[in-house]
């Protein structure tokens, strides 16, 4: 299975690439000044995941893997950038490729970094850049599409679609606020064809908004007008704690109030809304958290692992981590009759602990 992509997503001195080391551990160029970032950088984000801890910690496992996506740093954008302002088109088309976005919005005052401080401000101009391309995409895209349906009409549903979509781009509306909207929006269905198609507006989206030290007790009212899923959060703070050992990050965070701090929170909620889920295996020798398909099968979910379980797929013996942890072991767990043996049609948990049995 292919590892999903996140763009990170900033004007010039947002913290984007601030946010890309805390959560990759990586070393994209951090400067106060525009355009630090002029190559797309790529690293993997681990997920975060206590479940997993503990139940190696049971297992007294030899080696724990977590589970992890990958993240695209992309170049900064600049009003115009859809017309070849800035670093222009190029990154526009790189943020073609990735799966979802993350807009890192700036918030703090510093009289030393260039740029503005309104994130609500960065966020409109980031989003007519977006739409601007979306709309010089699709309408070609469409006038080829529809061509082509006279002779195959397999395609004539894709064109309803973009024909639909077109109205709301020149709105100037994002097509993922057109998803939303109550009645005469846009289904869940016709934005799965537009993301085929490649069209910005059309992916999934979480924003981030870049605090200073002295605003970390509102932090959360600053990120409530993006959106539920908002979050705050003081990046150079959060990539100097990444780079502590575990005692001391938590030593840190917790002195300031923040708890486990803001980047699992944001690893964990990008995970999610890639559509990603964590099954776990433990044993003495190794504890690991697996990447899933939301609503994959247990076969599916065998073949994660490794494709000669999906091809030989018999069973999965089942029990959910907390189970199991109260229990406190496999071996108990089968003892008691506590493992479930499930097939082929078995809807597969987030935080299910599975062990396959297979005949190649």
């Amino acid at each position: 299975m292919a590892m999903e992509r996140l763009g990170l997503l900033g004007l010039p001195n947002s913290g984007k690439s601030t946010l890309f080391n805390a959560l990759t551990g990586g070393e994209a160029v951090v400067a106060p000044h525009p355009f630090s970032t002029t190559e797309s950088t790529v690293g993997i984000a681990t997920v975060p995941d206590d479940r997993l801890l503990r139940l190696a910690a049971m297992s007294e496992s030899k080696k724990t893997v977590h589970t992890g996506f990958e993240m695209v740093d992309i170049a900064a954008l600049v009003k115009g950038a859809n017309t070849g302002q800035g670093l222009g088109n190029r990154f526009l088309g790189s943020l073609r490729e990735v799966d979802a976005i993350l807009f890192v919005l700036r918030a703090f005052e510093d009289a030393n970094v260039m740029g503005d401080t309104d994130p609500a401000d960065d966020l409109e101009t980031l989003e007519f850049e977006l739409v601007v391309a979306d709309l010089d995409m699709l309408t070609a895209l469409v006038e080829r599409r529809r061509k082509a349906a006279k002779t195959d009409k397999s395609l004539v549903g894709e064109v309803e679609v973009m024909d639909r979509a077109l109205p709301f781009l020149q709105a100037g509306t994002p097509l993922y606020r057109a998803a939303a909207l109550s009645t005469g929006g846009l289904s869940p269905d016709d934005i799965d064809v537009l993301r085929k198609a490649f069209v910005l507006t059309a992916k999934p989206t979480l924003v981030v908004v870049n605090i200073g030290d002295d605003q970390i007790e509102s932090g959360t009212a600053i990120a409530a007008p993006f959106g539920p899923d908002a979050v705050a959060a003081c990046l150079q703070l959060e990539m100097e704690a990444s780079r502590l050992d575990p005692s001391e990050r938590t030593e840190l965070l917790e002195g300031l109030g923040l708890g486990e701090g803001v980047v699992p929170r944001v690893a964990r909620s990008a995970y999610h809304m890639l559509g990603r889920r964590t099954f776990l295996t433990t044993g003495d020798k190794e504890s690991r958290a697996w990447t899933f398909r939301a609503g994959a099968k247990a076969p599916e979910c065998a073949g994660v692992i490794h494709s000669d379980l999906q091809r030989g797929f018999i069973r999965a013996e089942v029990i959910r981590w907390d189970e199991l942890l109260e229990i406190g072991s496999w071996s108990k767990a089968k003892d008691v009759g506590k493992l479930r043996v499930e097939g082929k049609d078995y809807v597969v948990d987030d935080g299910d602990v599975l062990e396959i049995r297979f005949n190649v």
